[in-house]
Order: structure tokens, then sequence, then C-alpha cells
């Protein structure tokens, strides 16, 4: 039975942590599975522009003995000139994996269920759970281990947030969080992280204050202010936000020596200073572990293997 990757939600803490395992042996040793999804093709849908994940996904998958199918958000127009059921039974008849970067989270679970290869979100407006994988790794990796390891989230309570937000509680990982009103994590998955980190020992918490938020913290986690698709949005979330930049004072309340992580691209000046080229930014890890975390999900989904 084939299985999605459509939210964190759709893995156990034990998936978590062999996707983690299996990514850091891939990252040592890159073309150990150079032929495990040979003659396998992987479709990448987009109605979103991409870098990270449009590159990370290709190189991945040549990594692996495949290949990749780029359709752009002009060649299908998934939903406007054919629904989204018709292009995920028929696509799946020609590949063995999708992955969907969509505006509505929806759309990609729409895909999902009517595919019959496995779909991975590569991004959506509610979810982001190949970031927050990454994100997770890049954390062990620095630490040696998660438990303990306290994050603050710092800004829009956006669809990386909510993502983080179930990793982090099914890792046990403590998480704060911090953002104007308005702007708070999405209640349910707030709530739902918090019974989970309960399980695994670790606190999910909000805190409108961003300096109570990041004391004692090990890393200050950011992401920009305005999203593709809010646009019409940015002179009123600029005003919202300008007490939740992170800048070289909000870093000195940790008290500690905190390192910085922003899932890219980010907008200097806006949601965070030159901070984020200074000697504790680890935002380059963050992206290159996207692709040796990708490589472990392809593999787990498309072979089975670990």
């Amino acid at each position: 039975m084939k299985k999605d990757l459509v939210s964190i939600g759709d893995l156990t803490t034990q998936e978590i942590f062999e996707l983690l395992d299996l990514t850091k042996k891939l990252k040592k040793k890159p073309l150990s599975h150079r032929q495990a999804l040979a003659y396998k093709t992987l479709a990448l849908i987009f109605q979103k522009p991409s870098n990270r994940t449009r590159i990370s996904f290709e190189v991945a998958m040549t990594h692996l003995g495949g290949y990749t199918l780029y359709l752009s958000p002009s060649e299908i127009s998934m939903g406007v000139r054919e629904p989204v059921k018709d292009v995920a039974q028929v696509i799946s008849r020609y590949v063995n994996c999708i992955v969907a970067r969509v505006f509505s989270h929806n759309d990609v679970l729409e895909l999902a269920y009517h595919s019959g290869v496995p779909v991975i979100n590569g991004l959506s407006d509610l979810s982001h759970p190949c970031q927050a994988l990454s994100d997770i790794f890049t954390i062990q990796e620095k630490f040696g281990g998660l438990k303990g390891v306290k994050l603050a989230y710092i800004g829009d309570g956006n669809n990386v947030l909510n993502s983080l937000i179930m990793a982090a509680a099914k890792t046990g990982i403590d998480l704060s969080i911090s953002g104007p009103r308005g702007y708070e994590p999405q209640k349910d998955i707030f709530e739902k992280g918090q019974l989970v980190a309960k399980t695994n020992g670790c606190e999910i918490t909000f805190d409108k204050d961003p300096h109570r938020a990041v004391k004692d913290c090990d890393v200050i986690y950011t992401d920009v202010w305005t999203s593709m698709g809010q646009e019409e949005e940015k002179e009123k979330r600029l005003k919202d936000f300008k007490n939740y930049q992170v800048n070289e004072e909000l870093v000195k309340s940790t008290g500690k020596d905190t390192y910085i992580m922003h899932c890219l691209p980010a907008h200097r000046g806006e949601e965070i200073t030159d901070v984020i080229d200074g000697k504790n930014s680890i935002v380059y890890d963050q992206a290159e572990n996207r692709m040796h975390m990708e490589k472990a999900v392809l593999l787990k989904l498309m072979s089975g293997r670990v």
C-alpha cells in the first residue's frame, strides 16, 4: 500500500527517527544508494516558483539513479485547465512518485487521494513537511540529539510553523513561539502539538513577547513576514511584525550562544537583520540538508529501504 507525505502527521515518531538516521547515512555517503531508484521517475508538479525545492529534489533523484520530470505552473494549470483528480490519475500511471508545490492544501490532499503512487507535499498553504524534517535533522546534527533542545520560532503562524510544531512535538524538542495578535499558530495544530509534546516529554508554548520566548533557547528560527500569495498584505504585515524582527538585540535576550535558522528566501531588514550572515547562522546547512532528507524520503516512499 502506498504511503504519502502530505503533512508531518502522516509520519509516526519512529518513522521520523528512521528518516533522520537514513539522512545521516546518505549525507555521509551521498552516492551509497546511487542505483536504488534506477528507471523510476519523479514528477514535480509546481503551481509556485521554487529554488530549493525543485533543485534539491532533482539532485536527490539523480543521486538515486532516477529521472525527474518538472511540470511548471503554466504547463498543467492544475485545477483550472484540468481537474486535480484527472491530473492525479493520469500522471500516476506514468510516474512512480509525485511532488506537488501548491497554493491550496486541498489540492495536495486531492492529488494524494486520487494518485496511485506516493505524493509528497513540496509546500502548501498549510504545511511544509520536507522543510520541517530537514530543520529537525539540522538541529540534531548540531546538538547530537534532540531531547532538551529549545527552539524559538519568531514570526508568522504559517505553513512552516505548522510543520515545525508537529515535528518538534514528535521528536522531543521544546518549541517556544512568538508572534503578533492575529498571526498566532493555527489553533487546532497548536493544541494537537501540545498534546503530542506532552507524551514525548517536551513543551509547545506561545508568548506574545519575543524576548521572553527566546530566553534560554538554543536556536532562533524565523521566516518571511509575507509569503507568496500574500503580497497585497505586505504593508500591513510590515507594521504588524515590526517588533518581531530577529536582530542582535533579540539574539542577546537568549542569554546563550544561539544558532540562527531561516528556511529562505530571506528579506534582510525585515524579519531578520545581518545576524543571518553571522558565525551562528546555520541557514545554508538547512538548505543543503533539504537534499539529503528528501533522498531519504524518496527512498522510504518509493522503495521502502532504510
